[in-house]
């Protein structure tokens, strides 16, 4: 019943965008400095043995796209001499040697950096900038940038620390609500045409709806047949697969952006260089995240929901529904992951698995704050946002969640039942 639904809804992106999943492996990338898009930089590609592919010159969004003949590796380049004036690429990579699967879409990333972070043409002659950002403006960015990340992890750590938390269901498929939340906005917003605000309000509504609906239909049957948790994780991993795949086939491999607030140049706020976008976005999600926090400590149904939580056998004996409250919790948890969806969607664009690119993160956000506790999945965002960014000083981009899954399994060998988590007594 789920996938029927999922294709049914997915069958309207049929209306004014491209479906099928592949039309053919390619390379392809977006060139942005301080969150400003970085255009006219040629990019060329090469196969292994050293003949060219094709060149792209990257757009006013910053995007470029090379079709390649088949999957293979190949080698990329970035012809410094086209960036802006004082703009360099950061990591001091600008060849880069990535490998195509069969059908695939391969994002290439070159972090840029300097000049005057709101350049959007790649005309060499630009006038240089005043003054070369100090390594403050950069620890300051990259700052901002791990509380901006962690505020879309926890807003999906927290729904899938709820579930846990009642249910004991280690959801691996909540990743899919997170892409599912963004390609609703995407529908309303760029194939029916309302404006992004009402869009991501009804994707927000619909996602809320898909985590009643997910609950009311599949996971409460499940639990009705007492359904062994070890069960129903394998089980979330095949939903997993098989709405992933229902998404690569209606939307396809190649990742969108909404039809506004693209490509803003940043404003100076002290240190900080913020595109007006994240600042608006970070608000609505710090506003969704302590209201929610403060319903679970001072409403009867939080309270009903801690309660839950805690021994579901003695909820039901003093008198509270526990598949009500339990239901209650999948719709939010649903909620705040198509949010979270609409939010990263804006800062990254759409993409069929951008969910499931970011779900290990989640899990480590939740693991690292002790699985079932609200304010854990808060605290757990916070560390991993932040660690990934600031990662970037001193590895390759490329690593980033590398490191922070590293630091998630340091910290677990000290502390294994997360930072706000509670020992238990197995036995």
């Amino acid at each position: 019943m789920l996938t029927a639904f999922l294709a049914c809804v997915m069958l309207s992106f049929g209306i004014g965008a491209t479906s099928a999943w592949a039309a053919g492996e390619t390379l392809q990338g977006t060139l942005t400095n301080n969150g400003a898009p970085v255009a006219g930089v040629k990019i060329k590609a090469f196969s292994q043995d050293g003949a060219s592919v094709g060149e792209a010159t990257s757009d006013a969004s910053g995007k470029w796209t090379i079709p390649v003949p088949g999957p293979g590796t190949y080698k990329v380049d970035l012809d410094q001499s086209t960036l802006p004036s004082g703009v360099t690429v950061t990591n001091g990579r600008p060849s880069l040697t990535p490998a195509v699967a069969d059908g695939q879409q391969r994002n290439v990333l070159f972090p840029l950096g300097g000049g005057a972070g709101g350049a959007t043409t790649g005309n060499s002659n630009q006038p240089a900038p005043s003054a070369a950002p100090s390594e403050w403006n950069r620890v300051a960015d990259l700052f901002y940038a791990g509380i901006h990340f962690s505020l879309i992890i926890a807003l999906a750590a927290l729904g899938i620390s709820l579930i846990f938390g009642t249910t004991g269901l280690t959801n691996f498929a909540h990743g899919e609500l997170v892409t599912f939340g963004a390609l609703m906005a995407f529908l309303f917003n760029v194939t029916i045409g309302l404006p992004l605000v009402l869009s991501g309000l009804i994707a927000v509504a619909i996602g809320a709806a898909m985590g009643w609906f997910q609950d009311r239909a599949f996971w409460g049957w499940l639990r009705k047949r007492r359904t062994n948790l070890i069960t129903t994780m394998i089980i979330s991993i095949g939903v997993s697969l098989a709405v992933r795949y229902i998404f690569l086939y209606f939307f396809g491999g190649d990742s969108r952006a909404f039809s506004e607030y693209n490509a803003q140049p940043g404003v100076e706020i002290g240190p900080f260089t913020i595109a007006p976008k994240n600042l608006v976005t970070d608000a609505i999600a710090i506003v969704v995240l302590v209201a929610v926090s403060m319903a679970l400590v001072m409403t009867r149904l939080g309270k009903a929901t801690r309660a839950v939580a805690d021994n579901p056998a003695l909820a039901a004996a003093s008198g509270i529904n526990v598949d009500r409250i339990i239901r209650l919790v999948w719709t939010l948890g649903g909620g705040l992951a198509a949010l979270s969806g609409v939010i990263l969607a804006v800062y990254q664009n759409v993409s069929f698995q951008m969910g499931f690119q970011i779900l290990l993160l989640i899990f480590a956000a939740v693991t690292l704050g002790g699985f079932g506790t609200a304010w854990g999945a808060l605290l757990g965002s916070l560390v991993i946002g932040l660690f990934i960014q600031f990662s970037t000083y001193w590895i390759p981009s490329e690593l980033k969640n590398v490191s922070a899954l590293g630091a998630l399994i340091v910290i677990l060998l000290f502390r294994p039942q997360g930072i706000l988590g509670r020992r238990t007594r197995i036995g």
